[in-house]
């Protein structure tokens, strides 16, 4: 299906909570019945365990999807944040049934972010904790989402994906935290969301004293002053902005459609960037096939620009 561009300001909205669903065959169907109605795109995964999701429309439209969402009771504390630009952030609309909505795979069954998690510290009262010297403060995001920015002073896992965060906090947390010398231990994500469940594990594993950033990242970034700020760079976003900067204002990376990592405009001068086929980061990773493959379907995304279409699948 081809979508026609629209010359309009669109509203980002992302949001997640953690609470108990049995139904989710029907909370499938009758979301995506609600975000066709309201003609939203974006992605919403639900699980046993809660819902994540970021859709994105007209701002009338994702206050009445919110005011429909929310009356069911289970989702009245759903934790929303919202973001805006000129154009959709996704090209499609998809709603899947996940294990996990967050997945964390090992030791899943002994982590309940529904009856524990840390301490959530409100964006406001963010740089005092982070500033305290006896507090350890860990990026848990993934390599890639770190590269394009973090917070002053932050431990970097270089995980590849929140999967691996168990195994990288057992092995290293006695070494960083030198036998718990530091009494508190800070966490933060992009949206909270993983922060929830990497509490969750961590207070399963004795630690008294942990928090984490209430709303994440974007919360922080639009609630604090830059003049304040203590994050350098800019936030890695799972939609087509690819980054944000502070008051969420849209930022200067790029994505590269082969292998969905970041990349700079100084990178897109590296020889080894085709646009929609490869980049410095995936150049010898993929078959000639698959970049044959990947410069078809770049050679479909241009001729659709063309026609003010935008080329890709079905939106269900």
């Amino acid at each position: 299906m081809n979508i026609k561009h629209i010359n309009s300001i669109y509203c980002i909205a992302s949001f997640y909570q953690f609470v108990e669903i049995n139904d989710l065959p029907k909370l499938q169907a009758d979301l995506k019945k609600t975000c066709l109605h309201y003609k939203l795109l974006g992605t919403i995964l639900i699980a046993s365990e809660g819902i994540n999701g970021t859709v994105s429309g007209e701002k009338e439209n994702i206050t009445l999807f919110f005011k429909q969402l929310e009356s069911d009771l289970r989702f009245k504390n759903i934790e929303i944040k919202y973001s805006y630009d000129n154009k959709a952030a996704f090209h499609r609309m998809k709603i899947r049934l996940k294990e996990e909505v967050i997945k964390m795979g090992r030791d899943k069954n002994n982590v309940n972010p529904i009856k524990k998690v840390g301490k959530y510290v409100n964006a406001k009262d963010w740089n005092n904790i982070i500033n305290d010297p006896e507090t350890l403060l860990i990026d848990i995001r993934n390599f890639y989402e770190t590269s394009v920015g973090t917070f002053k002073g932050a431990i970097i896992p270089e995980t590849k994906s929140f999967s691996e965060f168990p195994s990288w906090f057992e092995k290293n947390i006695n070494l960083l935290n030198k036998n718990n010398e530091k009494k508190n231990i800070a966490m933060f994500c992009t949206g909270g969301i993983r922060c929830e469940k990497a509490t969750s594990f961590v207070l399963g594993k004795g630690y008294k004293s942990i928090f984490h950033l209430k709303g994440g990242i974007l919360k922080y970034l639009e609630e604090v002053p830059e003049n304040e700020s203590l994050w350098n760079g800019e936030c890695f976003v799972f939609d087509d902005r690819v980054s944000v900067q502070h008051s969420l204002l849209p930022g200067s990376y790029s994505m590269c459609h082969a292998c969905r990592m970041p990349i700079t405009e100084k990178d897109k001068n590296n020889k080894s960037y085709v646009k929609g086929v490869s980049c410095h980061h995936c150049v010898d990773e993929k078959s000639e096939a698959k970049k044959r493959r990947y410069a078809d379907r770049q050679k479909q995304v241009e001729l659709a620009a063309k026609r003010g279409e935008i080329h890709i699948g079905k939106k269900f």
